[in-house]
């Protein structure tokens, strides 16, 4: 533990002479991240929660409120059955989120509302075709 200041010593020769001792005493070797720059989140204002930030993106983790997520997860889905590489494979994954959706408009979760209806499979369907159509003329 570091020792009190001293009334009559001046607050920077204190703060100088801790810091001297300490680099005497190889305190300051082998630190993490020496030599490397110092993290984004340094430059913006201040987080209270930074280290649950930064060990939620050391473990990948990411948190969004369950009906964020399914419209993540709703959007994506919907760019992956347009690429599908069949229409049967688009149908499926379609049919897949459809009933993540109705599940949610039915039982809605705790955060924001999910803002997202069921897609229409047939109509997806018909844009994978016509997506596919012109890949194939292209």
């Amino acid at each position: 533990m570091t020792e009190r200041k001293p009334p009559a010593v001046p607050f920077e020769s204190w703060v100088d002479k801790q810091i001297r001792d300490a680099v005497a005493r190889g305190e300051f070797e082998q630190l993490a991240g020496a030599g490397r720059p110092l993290p984004r989140e340094l430059e913006s204002s201040y987080d209270e929660l930074w280290w649950v930030r930064r060990k939620m993106a050391r473990e990948g983790l990411a948190v969004l409120p369950p009906t964020l997520a399914l419209r993540k997860e709703a959007e994506d889905a919907l760019e992956a059955a347009l690429d599908a590489p069949s229409e049967l494979r688009a149908r499926k994954i379609v049919e897949a989120v459809n009933a993540k959706i109705r599940e949610v408009m039915f039982r809605p979760p705790p955060g924001p509302p999910l803002g997202k209806k069921p897609y229409d499979v047939e109509d997806v369907a018909r844009q994978w075709r016509e997506r596919h159509e012109r890949r194939g003329q292209g």
